[in-house]
């Protein structure tokens, strides 16, 4: 049998352009001779569809969409792909399809309801284990969730004959995902004896980046074949399903357990006779590095909300600093530099140090630049608020008009020209409110919101290695960090070293540890209540930033959900 795992990147409510793309991932898969082509969850609708799913004409334009996506499918080959159905409620489904026909119409059992995932929200529980009998083998269809628990519709596939899994999936991209996944799939399929097949979408929706990396699995948990990370790919491999049975003959461990239930039982059709060809050799494509990873996340989901909203170009400001620099060097990666503009906005207290880095950076990544310098602005609003401030020291609100006046002008260029304004500010940063609001958080996209700081140094460090050149100015990697909003400012002056707010901030925010358990960690008491307080007091700031690229386990907005009122402290413990 010669399976096709089809990794595509569907855009959400493009239900005509994903049949097509479906059509055409199909064509080549039929091209290398496949009999069995798996799509990703949700194929024809996009995911995740949302709240377009109360809307009764979407649900029927993807039910159209399906029907000429069968037509598509000739006799002797069976395509897998991912729908809505409609049957007295929606089912998140996939269709087994084969001649023009759907042969039937398995609904996701397991719907994720944490994190970024809504699905209860829109669809109920299918029910029934179906596996499709193919030319004397037996193959289950399950749908990304249905196979992450240990038990449910593909152990019951297996209990029940089936000598491949195939799960059709839109798993979500964050760092360190992959590899845990692949561990997971090789215990199912060693556990079960069975081919595990795994397709994955690859693209971005607003905040989420789905990573591809569709795998193959044989019967004893070894990786057969890996697909590309962050890239449309079509990866086709042979297998012989009797291999998996021959497994199970010296293993009699199913034989001990009750498969629950009788199977629905799928007549599939006869594949196509085929002239002998010659086998193909599995593809194992490497895995990117950690810092690899998310660079290839930031730009996808950078360059898909562009394309897949119809933007062109961005700009955003040039500070000279490591964030800012990262920043532009993933637009210019994911835009081409053609499509982007920096604009450095000095002030009196910008050092000719952070201009001359600014330039260097735009001049190595090609792009444009424009210098606005924001003294005039300044002095004008220090004369307009002199009366009202009469009396009153400077402080953090001078810091701060500094900023908004430069958002106000970043904005202004985005709005003459129809660009779309990156936010340049990290995870750290947001976390603990060391951002200006209608400042340095205003913008249509925050490219690095979820990159703690000192993963952005790690990852212009990669870009410099790979590139093999200095893409990122040394300078910019080796100068201590400062908003450069006062005199001989630096970050340490408000934070603790990133090397500590960092660790601390993963802590609280994505592993929801107390004060005590950091504390019991290593880290210093004060520093810890000092950074949850600020945390905490942060949230409100968070609301009104721009979307950001997920790629930590735990992202703000839709995935870490806490209320802006809530009156509620850790207590001390008790000695």
């Amino acid at each position: 049998m010669r399976v096709a795992l089809a990794q595509i990147n569907t855009t959400v409510g493009d239900v005509w352009g994903n049949v097509e793309k479906a059509a055409s991932a199909l064509e080549r898969a039929l091209e290398d001779g496949a009999d069995l082509v798996a799509f990703p969850e949700l194929t024809i609708t996009g995911y995740p569809p949302e709240d377009l799913l109360l809307r009764p004409d979407f649900i029927r334009a993807n039910l159209e969409g399906l029907e000429e996506f069968a037509g598509r499918v000739p006799e002797g080959v069976i395509a897998a792909v991912g729908f809505v159905d409609l049957a007295g409620d929606l089912y998140n489904s996939c269709a087994l399809v084969s001649g023009g026909e759907v042969l039937h119409r398995y609904h996701k059992h397991y719907l994720p309801n944490y994190g970024v995932f809504d699905e209860n929200r829109y669809f109920r529980e299918g029910e029934g284990v179906p596996v499709l009998s193919v030319d004397g083998s037996l193959a289950g269809v399950n749908v990304c969730e249905d196979i992450w628990y240990p038990g449910g519709p593909a152990r019951e596939q297996a209990l029940a004959g089936a000598s491949v899994l195939i799960n059709i999936s839109a798993s979500p991209y964050s760092r360190r995902k992959g590899l845990f996944r692949e561990r997971m799939l090789a215990v199912r399929a060693s556990d079960y004896g069975c081919y595990v097949f795994f397709c994955n979408l690859v693209g971005g929706q607003d905040e989420l980046v789905f990573d591809g990396h569709s795998v193959a699995i044989d019967p004893q948990g070894r990786l057969l074949a890996r697909a590309r990370q962050f890239e449309e790919d079509l990866l086709v491999l042979d297998i012989h399903p009797e291999e998996a049975l021959i497994h199970r003959l010296h293993d009699p461990r199913p034989r001990k357990e009750n498969p629950g239930g009788s199977p629905v039982v799928v007549e599939g059709p006869s594949l196509i006779q085929k002239k002998p060809q010659e086998g193909i050799e599995p593809r194992v494509e490497e895995l990117l590095p950690e810092e690899g990873e998310v660079l290839e996340a930031l730009t996808l989901g950078l360059r898909d909300y562009f394309q897949k909203n119809g933007f062109s170009r961005a700009v955003l400001g040039l500070s000279g600093g490591v964030d800012s620099s990262l920043s532009a060097a993933i637009a210019a990666r994911a835009l081409g530099p053609e499509n982007v503009t920096g604009v450095l906005l000095p002030s009196r207290y910008t050092s000719q140090g952070s201009n001359t880095d600014a330039l260097a950076l735009a001049k190595n990544l090609g792009i444009e630049v424009l210098e606005i310098p924001i003294e005039p602005a300044f002095s004008a609003y220090g004369e307009m608020l002199a009366d009202a401030f009469r009396g009153l020291p400077e402080d953090v609100t001078e810091e701060n008009l500094q900023s908004r006046i430069r958002g106000n002008v970043l904005m202004a260029l985005s709005n003459k020209f129809g660009w779309i304004l990156l936010s340049t500010g990290n995870k750290s940063e947001m976390s603990v409110g060391y951002s200006t609001l209608y400042g340095d958080s205003a913008g249509g996209f925050a490219v690095i919101k979820d990159v703690p700081k000192t993963l952005v140094y790690r990852i212009c460090r990669h870009i410099n290695e790979t590139e093999g050149r200095e893409v990122i100015p040394k300078s910019v990697l080796t100068k201590e960090p400062s908003a450069e909003l006062r005199e001989g400012q630096k970050d340490t002056d408000s934070l603790p070293p990133y090397e500590v707010l960092d660790p601390i901030l993963e802590a609280y925010i994505e592993e929801d540890k107390g004060v005590g358990e950091i504390v019991a960690e290593g880290y210093d008491e004060e520093d810890v209540r000092r950074v949850v307080r600020m945390v905490d007091a942060a949230e409100y700031k968070r609301r009104q930033a721009p979307i950001g690229i997920k790629v930590t386990s735990r992202a703000f907005g839709r995935d870490r959900r806490m209320p802006i009122t809530n009156r509620y402290r850790e207590r001390r413990p008790k000695l």
